[in-house]
């Protein structure tokens, strides 16, 4: 079967497309991707000035990239929704959602929401997000959401008496990270559960990127201990170009299915072209999918 790369990407004009965390790492390399093949992207971003300065950095390759920033911090919900509600006042449509924004293995902290942070910007900010804009995905035909997730997920372990970390107990940043990793792909599955109960014409699609070359990695020890790794590391780790691909194929590629799940076709999943991938057992429980969306509908208040 023939590698699915970026050449495989069907004209995107008229579509309108959403990128969390679009000035960096995976979410740069789409933004551009999708760019350069005709679409309307809106960059979500943190910081307005860094996606500015990465929208500059397409256009200089790709001129007539139509590309909007947006402010949005996954770790503030009242961010979350202004941000909903400044694109629905000038967008009636959503083709495609990417939840691709992500924090990895930081110090236990909380978002301004009180939220364990790992989890708060990688799973509850983007539940919410997509649960405030499903008005527009429904309003949308053949509309997609992508939860980008991670190998990780194979660690995370549910905990429904200790979710959050309560006061930091129990918490290790690897530990909170496979949890969140863990939680975007039961999302996703009862998400397209949800879709299909309600006959929407929508998908919820999952990826994993491998392992790739972000700065996801940059709380991972000091300079010294990088700068040793990266030659070993190279054998690992793919650049973010091609990590960025099993997350675009599962937002563009006609032939997705909702409930798919992509990432990379070499040994382990670190790297290689996207293909359909297996998650663990632990992300297909729907008992945990059920409990951790009653949850998440009721720690960011957002109802679906």
């Amino acid at each position: 079967m023939a590698k699915w790369t970026t050449d495989n990407i069907p004209s995107l004009a008229g579509k309108t497309i959403i990128v969390t965390g679009g000035n960096s790492g995976l979410g740069f390399q789409s933004v551009k991707a999708y760019g350069e093949k005709g679409a309307h992207v809106i960059m979500a971003c943190r910081s307005v000035s860094r996606g500015e300065e990465a929208k500059d950095e397409i256009l200089k390759t790709c001129k007539n990239a139509d590309i909007v920033v947006m402010q949005l911090d996954l770790a503030d919900l009242s961010s979350v929704r202004k941000f909903a509600a400044e694109f629905k006042k000038s967008h009636q449509q959503l083709h495609i959602l990417l939840n691709n924004a992500g924090i990895m293995m930081v110090p236990y902290g909380l978002t301004k929401d009180g939220i364990e942070s790992q989890q708060g910007t990688n799973h509850f900010g983007h539940f919410a997000l997509t649960g405030i804009l499903l008005d527009v995905l429904k309003n949308t035909p053949e509309s997609r959401v992508v939860n980008v997730s991670s190998l990780a997920h194979k660690q995370g372990v549910m905990d429904f008496d200790n979710l959050l970390f309560d006061d930091g107990k129990g918490y290790a940043s690897f530990k909170a990270y496979g949890r969140s990793k863990l939680e975007n792909l039961l999302f996703t599955y009862e998400l397209q559960r949800y879709f299909e109960t309600n006959r929407f014409d929508t998908i919820a699609v999952a990826a994993h990127p491998g392992t790739s070359n972000t700065n996801l990695f940059s709380h991972i020890g000091g300079n010294l201990l990088q700068a040793l790794l990266k030659p070993l590391m190279s054998l690992f780790i793919q650049p973010s170009s091609m990590g960025a691909l099993p997350e675009l194929r599962a937002s563009v590629d006609p032939d997705v299915r909702g409930g798919e799940f992509y990432g990379p076709d070499g040994r382990g999943g670190l790297k290689g072209y996207p293909v359909i991938v297996q998650p663990n057992n632990a992300a297909k429980d729907k008992e945990s999918a059920r409990k951790l969306w009653e949850f998440s509908e009721k720690i960011t208040g957002v109802k679906y």
